[in-house]
């Protein structure tokens, strides 16, 4: 995607504040696991249904592997989760497009709404007029900021951040570092860079962050590392936000200026990402990279499937575990968020075959 501006919106607005933490303990003589997506259910609401009818599933766009990935994910996770979805809808990296798109399909009569928010206060406008007309909505990769959603379904970006700040960490012991910022105006570009940040000052104090907002555009990635290099010629680490857009401009800015030395090569700088696509591991195994941390496409397909079918049939969830190693947490805004695992990838793991970024062809 090097060579053209590209909004990858891999998070979005919501409040600074820490997510609250899921409740520990669940309901006595009730239920197995708290928030088992399986055992935890609340009873059909007034609105249940049987889950049956047409879901509209809206994607931010499709310039980034990993959306990619995700639009190739949604038909296969609709027919495993039994949810009759509609083909995807690109709303091409323009929030008020996206508006339109969901207007466009109630109007159509879908009985739910699976959308990844490019903007999450701009997409409250939409969420009311699902609401209004009494279609449940299920979040993918971002938080709203308000309005109504079933379930967040997304990793825990704050931790993204802080992989990222132990592993390069533990490679540099003093020096100069770049975090490549995702949008500042969203929720996960703050959780990452605030993350991160933290974490270098609490764990690792020798080193200094030097800081790159690139708002997922990859031009503007490779223009303002470019500079800093030319500032800083001694960097000896980047964390970069989305692999899907700033891997090809950085790797390139770096082979420009001579500075793209594999692992193990004097003068490598230690790059870790996150995403989780095949062009990172493919860069982790020619040593370009050194890690990056695997956001799932894959569950994020299924379980936005798993939640709408669940929302139309009228159930609900509370926070807790759940049955598949994630968590369910309430966040301030009193939304509901399962966070998905995401593991960090190294060379020692780069080939995992469970890794869904192995298994896109």
């Amino acid at each position: 995607m090097a060579g053209r501006t590209v909004r990858y919106r891999n998070g979005r607005n919501t409040s600074r504040a820490i997510r609250a933490a899921a409740v520990a303990a669940c309901a006595t003589l009730v239920l197995a696991a708290c928030g088992s997506t399986k055992d935890n259910v609340a009873s059909k609401g007034d609105g249940g249904g049987d889950g049956s009818g047409k879901v509209g599933v809206i994607l931010p766009l499709l310039t980034s592997p990993f959306w990619q990935s995700y639009n190739d994910y949604v038909p296969k996770m609709a027919k495993t989760e039994d949810v009759d979805a509609l083909k995807t809808v690109n709303s091409n990296s323009d929030p008020t497009q996206q508006i339109t798109d969901i207007n466009n399909q109630l109007n159509q009569g879908v009985k739910g709404l699976v959308v990844a928010p490019l903007d999450s206060a701009a997409i409250s406008a939409g969420l009311d007029q699902a609401e209004r007309k009494g279609v449940p909505v299920v979040a993918v990769d971002v938080a709203p900021e308000k309005g109504k959603v079933a379930m967040v379904v997304r990793a825990n970006n704050v931790a993204y951040g802080e992989k990222a700040c132990e592993y390069l960490g533990k490679q540099i012991p003093s020096g100069k570092v770049v975090q490549i910022m995702g949008d500042l105006a969203s929720v996960n570009g703050r959780d990452r860079s605030e993350a991160f940040r933290a974490c270098v000052k609490e764990k690792f104090p020798k080193l200094k962050v030097l800081e790159i907002p690139a708002k997922w555009e990859s031009d503007t990635a490779a223009s303002k590392l470019d500079t800093l290099l030319n500032a800083n010629p001694d960097i000896k680490g980047i964390y970069m936000q989305a692999g899907g857009v700033y891997l090809a401009p950085t790797l390139q800015t770096l082979k420009s200026k001579g500075l793209l030395k594999t692992v193990g090569q004097k003068g490598h700088i230690a790059i870790v990402s996150n995403d989780g696509i095949p062009q990172e591991y493919d860069a982790i195994r020619k040593g370009q990279i050194d890690a990056t941390v695997s956001q799932p496409a894959d569950l994020y397909a299924k379980y936005g499937m798993y939640y709408i079918k669940a929302a139309m049939e009228g159930k609900t969830f509370k926070p807790g575990p759940t049955d598949h190693d994630s968590e369910i947490v309430k966040l301030p805004s009193g939304i509901l968020e399962d966070q998905l695992p995401a593991p960090l990838v190294t060379k020692e793991n780069v080939d995992d075959p469970e890794l869904w970024g192995n298994t896109v062809k």
